[in-house]
């Protein structure tokens, strides 16, 4: 059974910085394109980053350049390493797991929801001015 748990958040101030952690259980991970998205209230879920069984990433705009995603297949652990946070980046923050083991467009893995299933529980990433 699939099984992402999140941890990491917390409440910085902007200019901040977090490292969000997903461990993942009961599929063979390394095999498989994995996300951030993050939803703040009164907003749809976005993605933020996606990370292929290669290495190769994909970012929204508006993290690039300050949030980093990576993966330990031997730990079976997604991150996202978040700096020069900003008040808009306050949002609950889900890991998941690609729907289809890898989506890619254009050659670089899918940031689409509904390519994504097997969503953990969350973690609050709140940003102060």
């Amino acid at each position: 059974q699939v099984q992402l748990v999140e941890s990491g958040g917390g409440s910085v101030q902007a200019g901040g910085s977090l490292r969000l952690s997903c461990a993942a259980s009961g599929f063979t991970y390394s095999t498989y394109c994995m996300a951030w998205f993050r939803q703040a209230p009164g907003k749809e879920r976005e993605g933020v980053a996606a990370i292929d069984r290669d290495g190769s990433t994909t970012y929204a705009d508006s993290v690039k350049g300050r949030f980093t995603i990576s993966k330990d297949n031997a730990k079976t652990t997604l991150y996202l390493e978040m700096n020069g946070l900003k008040p808009e980046d306050s949002a609950m923050y889900y890991c998941a797991a690609d729907r289809y083991r890898c989506t890619l467009i254009n050659g670089s893995p899918s940031m689409v929801y509904k390519d994504y299933t097997s969503w953990g529980q969350g973690t609050q990433v709140t940003v102060s001015s």
